[in-house]
Protein backbone atom coordinates (compact mmCIF):
# COMPACT_ATOMS: atom_id res chain seq x y z
CA UNK A 1 0.00 0.00 0.00
CA UNK A 2 1.56 3.36 -1.05
CA UNK A 3 1.51 6.32 1.36
CA UNK A 4 -1.41 8.39 -0.45
CA UNK A 5 -4.11 4.70 -0.20
CA UNK A 6 -2.87 4.81 3.44
CA UNK A 7 -3.86 8.03 3.81
CA UNK A 8 -7.14 7.90 2.36
CA UNK A 9 -8.14 5.07 4.45
CA UNK A 10 -7.12 5.89 8.15
CA UNK A 11 -8.09 9.78 7.56
CA UNK A 12 -5.37 12.26 7.71
CA UNK A 13 -6.00 13.16 11.58
CA UNK A 14 -4.90 9.29 11.94
CA UNK A 15 -2.00 9.66 10.53
CA UNK A 16 -0.78 12.65 11.55
CA UNK A 17 -1.53 11.43 15.24
CA UNK A 18 0.62 8.49 14.44
CA UNK A 19 3.21 10.68 13.11
CA UNK A 20 3.51 12.95 15.83
CA UNK A 21 3.81 10.09 18.64
CA UNK A 22 6.84 8.46 16.05
CA UNK A 23 10.48 8.79 17.29
CA UNK A 24 12.13 11.86 16.20
CA UNK A 25 14.59 11.28 13.24
CA UNK A 26 18.02 9.79 14.61
CA UNK A 27 16.35 9.15 17.76
CA UNK A 28 16.46 5.23 16.40
CA UNK A 29 20.12 5.35 15.50
CA UNK A 30 22.74 3.34 17.43
CA UNK A 31 24.13 4.48 20.67
CA UNK A 32 27.86 5.26 19.52
CA UNK A 33 30.26 2.63 21.40
CA UNK A 34 33.69 2.71 22.24
CA UNK A 35 36.27 -0.62 22.43
CA UNK A 36 35.85 -2.74 25.90
CA UNK A 37 39.72 -3.70 25.60
CA UNK A 38 42.75 -2.47 24.05
CA UNK A 39 45.86 -3.97 23.67
CA UNK A 40 49.03 -2.93 22.24
CA UNK A 41 51.85 -5.47 20.55
CA UNK A 42 55.20 -5.03 22.75
CA UNK A 43 57.24 -4.33 19.20
CA UNK A 44 55.49 -0.92 19.86
CA UNK A 45 58.40 -0.86 22.71
CA UNK A 46 60.40 -3.55 21.61
CA UNK A 47 63.60 -1.04 22.69
CA UNK A 48 62.55 -0.24 25.65
CA UNK A 49 61.28 -3.72 26.85
CA UNK A 50 64.95 -5.29 25.68
CA UNK A 51 66.25 -2.56 27.86
CA UNK A 52 63.67 -3.28 30.80
CA UNK A 53 60.75 -5.81 29.96
CA UNK A 54 59.00 -5.82 33.67
CA UNK A 55 59.23 -1.80 33.58
CA UNK A 56 58.08 -1.79 29.87
CA UNK A 57 54.97 -3.42 31.02
CA UNK A 58 53.98 -1.84 33.88
CA UNK A 59 54.08 1.67 31.45
CA UNK A 60 52.07 -0.16 29.09
CA UNK A 61 49.30 -1.41 32.02
CA UNK A 62 49.66 2.85 33.56
CA UNK A 63 48.95 4.38 30.27
CA UNK A 64 45.62 2.08 30.12
CA UNK A 65 46.04 -0.99 27.89
CA UNK A 66 44.63 -4.25 29.05
CA UNK A 67 46.51 -7.01 26.95
CA UNK A 68 49.77 -6.98 25.40
CA UNK A 69 50.95 -9.10 22.52
CA UNK A 70 53.96 -11.08 23.49
CA UNK A 71 56.93 -11.36 21.03
CA UNK A 72 58.33 -15.38 21.67
CA UNK A 73 59.81 -14.78 18.40
CA UNK A 74 62.33 -12.52 20.23
CA UNK A 75 62.46 -15.40 23.43
CA UNK A 76 60.32 -12.15 25.17
CA UNK A 77 63.76 -10.96 25.84
CA UNK A 78 64.87 -13.64 28.10
CA UNK A 79 62.18 -13.53 30.95
CA UNK A 80 60.52 -17.27 31.35
CA UNK A 81 57.28 -17.57 30.99
CA UNK A 82 56.47 -18.43 34.65
CA UNK A 83 58.23 -15.40 35.91
CA UNK A 84 56.63 -13.37 32.87
CA UNK A 85 52.92 -14.61 33.48
CA UNK A 86 53.52 -13.39 37.33
CA UNK A 87 54.69 -10.08 36.36
CA UNK A 88 51.40 -9.86 33.89
CA UNK A 89 49.15 -10.94 36.54
CA UNK A 90 50.85 -8.39 39.08
CA UNK A 91 49.93 -5.54 36.63
CA UNK A 92 46.83 -6.89 35.75
CA UNK A 93 47.41 -7.18 32.46
CA UNK A 94 46.27 -10.16 29.30
CA UNK A 95 48.75 -11.80 26.70
CA UNK A 96 45.99 -13.42 24.67
CA UNK A 97 48.74 -13.85 21.94
CA UNK A 98 51.86 -14.04 21.17
CA UNK A 99 53.97 -13.64 17.29
CA UNK A 100 56.10 -16.43 16.85
CA UNK A 101 59.16 -16.81 14.20
CA UNK A 102 59.00 -19.71 11.47
CA UNK A 103 61.03 -21.48 13.57
CA UNK A 104 59.11 -22.08 16.50
CA UNK A 105 56.82 -24.03 14.28
CA UNK A 106 59.69 -26.40 14.75
CA UNK A 107 59.33 -26.79 18.46
CA UNK A 108 55.66 -26.42 18.50
CA UNK A 109 54.73 -28.69 21.48
CA UNK A 110 57.00 -26.13 23.51
CA UNK A 111 54.94 -23.42 22.12
CA UNK A 112 51.78 -24.66 22.80
CA UNK A 113 53.26 -25.41 26.71
CA UNK A 114 54.34 -21.78 27.19
CA UNK A 115 51.39 -20.47 25.77
CA UNK A 116 49.21 -22.14 28.73
CA UNK A 117 51.91 -20.67 30.84
CA UNK A 118 51.47 -17.27 29.91
CA UNK A 119 47.39 -17.51 29.18
CA UNK A 120 47.65 -17.29 25.72
CA UNK A 121 44.62 -17.82 23.07
CA UNK A 122 46.75 -17.51 19.55
CA UNK A 123 49.85 -18.74 18.61
CA UNK A 124 50.64 -16.11 15.33
CA UNK A 125 53.02 -16.45 13.07
CA UNK A 126 54.59 -12.92 12.34
CA UNK A 127 55.99 -13.31 8.66
CA UNK A 128 56.84 -15.60 6.32
CA UNK A 129 60.78 -16.75 7.53
CA UNK A 130 62.21 -15.21 3.92
CA UNK A 131 63.27 -12.28 2.48
CA UNK A 132 61.72 -13.08 -0.76
CA UNK A 133 58.55 -15.72 -0.89
CA UNK A 134 57.56 -17.52 -3.55
CA UNK A 135 54.15 -18.79 -4.26
CA UNK A 136 55.01 -21.89 -3.65
CA UNK A 137 56.63 -20.81 -0.06
CA UNK A 138 53.21 -19.41 0.74
CA UNK A 139 51.49 -22.77 -0.37
CA UNK A 140 53.86 -24.34 2.34
CA UNK A 141 53.49 -22.35 4.76
CA UNK A 142 49.56 -22.35 4.36
CA UNK A 143 50.08 -26.20 4.88
CA UNK A 144 52.09 -26.14 7.95
CA UNK A 145 49.53 -23.71 9.20
CA UNK A 146 47.11 -25.49 8.69
CA UNK A 147 48.98 -29.33 10.78
CA UNK A 148 50.08 -26.79 13.47
CA UNK A 149 46.17 -25.80 13.67
CA UNK A 150 45.25 -29.31 14.30
CA UNK A 151 48.29 -29.74 16.74
CA UNK A 152 46.77 -26.61 19.01
CA UNK A 153 43.49 -27.16 18.93
CA UNK A 154 42.45 -29.56 21.49
CA UNK A 155 45.20 -28.12 23.71
CA UNK A 156 42.65 -24.90 23.41
CA UNK A 157 45.05 -22.67 21.47
CA UNK A 158 44.63 -21.20 17.80
CA UNK A 159 46.60 -20.19 15.38
CA UNK A 160 46.73 -17.84 13.16
CA UNK A 161 48.52 -15.98 10.86
CA UNK A 162 49.75 -11.96 10.67
CA UNK A 163 50.00 -10.17 6.98
CA UNK A 164 53.31 -8.10 6.06
CA UNK A 165 52.72 -5.86 3.47
CA UNK A 166 55.41 -7.85 0.84
CA UNK A 167 52.13 -10.64 1.31
CA UNK A 168 49.79 -8.24 -0.94
CA UNK A 169 52.53 -7.85 -3.97
CA UNK A 170 51.59 -9.62 -6.84
CA UNK A 171 53.67 -12.81 -8.10
CA UNK A 172 52.75 -13.97 -11.19
CA UNK A 173 49.65 -11.79 -10.92
CA UNK A 174 48.81 -13.50 -7.97
CA UNK A 175 48.22 -11.53 -4.60
CA UNK A 176 49.81 -14.36 -2.35
CA UNK A 177 47.56 -13.56 0.76
CA UNK A 178 44.86 -14.34 -1.02
CA UNK A 179 46.48 -17.54 -2.09
CA UNK A 180 47.33 -18.52 1.42
CA UNK A 181 43.94 -17.71 2.88
CA UNK A 182 42.34 -19.66 0.42
CA UNK A 183 44.47 -22.37 0.97
CA UNK A 184 44.53 -22.54 4.97
CA UNK A 185 41.44 -24.10 6.77
CA UNK A 186 39.34 -21.50 8.34
CA UNK A 187 38.52 -24.36 10.94
CA UNK A 188 42.65 -24.77 12.52
CA UNK A 189 43.94 -21.13 10.69
CA UNK A 190 42.62 -17.61 11.64
CA UNK A 191 43.66 -14.52 10.35
CA UNK A 192 45.17 -11.27 12.18
CA UNK A 193 44.72 -8.17 10.08
CA UNK A 194 47.28 -5.55 10.71
CA UNK A 195 45.75 -2.46 9.33
CA UNK A 196 48.50 -0.49 8.66
CA UNK A 197 50.62 -3.11 6.33
CA UNK A 198 47.73 -3.60 4.28
CA UNK A 199 47.92 0.46 4.07
CA UNK A 200 51.50 0.55 3.24
CA UNK A 201 51.08 -2.29 0.20
CA UNK A 202 48.57 0.23 -0.92
CA UNK A 203 45.39 -1.37 0.01
CA UNK A 204 42.09 -0.09 1.79
CA UNK A 205 41.88 -2.77 4.84
CA UNK A 206 38.01 -1.87 4.65
CA UNK A 207 37.69 -3.93 1.24
CA UNK A 208 39.90 -6.73 2.76
CA UNK A 209 37.46 -6.76 5.66
CA UNK A 210 34.75 -7.65 3.59
CA UNK A 211 35.99 -10.03 2.08
CA UNK A 212 37.42 -12.43 4.69
CA UNK A 213 35.39 -10.56 7.47
CA UNK A 214 34.61 -13.93 9.14
CA UNK A 215 38.58 -15.18 9.53
CA UNK A 216 39.47 -12.66 11.19
CA UNK A 217 39.88 -12.69 14.71
CA UNK A 218 42.78 -10.81 15.54
CA UNK A 219 43.72 -7.13 14.69
CA UNK A 220 47.08 -4.52 14.54
CA UNK A 221 45.89 -1.25 14.87
CA UNK A 222 48.06 0.92 12.80
CA UNK A 223 47.44 3.70 10.49
CA UNK A 224 49.45 5.25 7.54
CA UNK A 225 50.11 8.88 6.03
CA UNK A 226 48.71 7.93 2.52
CA UNK A 227 47.74 4.25 1.25
CA UNK A 228 51.52 3.05 -0.46
CA UNK A 229 53.12 5.27 2.18
CA UNK A 230 56.71 3.95 3.35
CA UNK A 231 55.91 4.18 7.01
CA UNK A 232 53.37 3.85 9.58
CA UNK A 233 52.10 7.22 12.09
CA UNK A 234 50.35 7.93 15.11
CA UNK A 235 46.62 6.69 15.05
CA UNK A 236 44.12 8.98 13.91
CA UNK A 237 47.12 11.05 11.92
CA UNK A 238 46.71 8.76 8.85
CA UNK A 239 44.14 7.96 6.10
CA UNK A 240 42.61 4.73 7.51
CA UNK A 241 38.56 4.85 8.67
CA UNK A 242 38.93 3.02 11.98
CA UNK A 243 35.28 4.62 13.01
CA UNK A 244 33.97 2.30 9.62
CA UNK A 245 36.14 -0.35 9.87
CA UNK A 246 35.75 -1.32 13.70
CA UNK A 247 31.59 -0.35 12.62
CA UNK A 248 32.33 -3.26 10.28
CA UNK A 249 33.83 -5.97 12.18
CA UNK A 250 30.91 -8.36 13.55
CA UNK A 251 31.12 -9.44 17.42
CA UNK A 252 33.85 -6.78 18.06
CA UNK A 253 34.10 -7.67 21.64
CA UNK A 254 34.86 -10.84 21.26
CA UNK A 255 37.97 -10.14 19.30
CA UNK A 256 41.88 -8.76 20.32
CA UNK A 257 42.71 -5.50 18.74
CA UNK A 258 46.47 -4.06 19.43
CA UNK A 259 47.35 -0.87 18.70
CA UNK A 260 50.92 -1.06 16.92
CA UNK A 261 53.41 1.69 15.76
CA UNK A 262 56.85 1.34 14.07
CA UNK A 263 58.04 4.63 13.80
CA UNK A 264 57.43 7.51 15.80
CA UNK A 265 57.05 11.12 15.97
CA UNK A 266 58.80 11.95 18.91
CA UNK A 267 59.46 8.44 21.29
CA UNK A 268 57.63 5.50 21.39
CA UNK A 269 56.39 5.83 24.71
CA UNK A 270 55.17 8.84 23.56
CA UNK A 271 52.76 7.22 20.35
CA UNK A 272 51.79 4.40 22.68
CA UNK A 273 50.14 6.92 24.87
CA UNK A 274 49.00 9.15 22.04
CA UNK A 275 47.33 5.95 20.47
CA UNK A 276 45.84 5.28 23.05
CA UNK A 277 44.28 8.74 24.06
CA UNK A 278 42.86 8.11 20.25
CA UNK A 279 41.60 4.68 20.56
CA UNK A 280 39.84 4.58 23.83
CA UNK A 281 38.16 7.39 23.22
CA UNK A 282 36.96 6.98 19.21
CA UNK A 283 33.40 6.21 19.01
CA UNK A 284 31.93 3.94 16.28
Amino acid sequence: MDRRTFLSTLGLAVATQQLACAPRAGSMTATPRRLRRVGLQLYTLRDDARRDLEGTLANIAQIGYKDVELLSSMNNFGMPPQRLRAVLDRLGLRAPSTHLGGESFDNLDREIENAKILGHEYLVLASLPTDKPTLDDYRHWADRLNEAGRRALPSGIRIAFHDESIDFRKIDGVVPYDLLVERTDPAYVRLQLDTGNLALAGGDPYDYLKRYGSRYWLFHIKDAPAFGAEHDTDLGKGVIDFKRLFASIDHIDDKVLYVEQESYPVTPLDSAKADYKYISTLEF
